[in-house]
């Protein structure tokens, strides 16, 4: 695979910044990101951790792009 020369912190900076400054899902900004890169997004899936991970999660079920999964409150 090939190295797109950025850390997970720093790409999950970055998707965090497209987040705030373009106002678009975490999986848009993943997927805008691969874009402007020109890259595949299974070329970036090694730098996204498990907070980024969680919030493209949260995000599609919120969209419902994925069944809601169940929480318990107060955790």
């Amino acid at each position: 695979m090939m190295s797109i020369g950025l850390s997970t912190k720093k790409f999950t900076v970055i998707i965090e910044d497209l987040v705030k400054s373009k106002r678009i899902s975490y999986m848009d900004a993943v997927l805008h990101y691969c874009e402007t890169h020109l890259l595949e997004p299974d070329q970036v899936t090694r730098y996204i951790d498990k907070s980024l991970k969680e919030k493209i999660q949260s995000n599609a079920e919120a969209l419902n792009y994925l069944p809601k999964t169940s929480s318990i409150s107060g955790l």
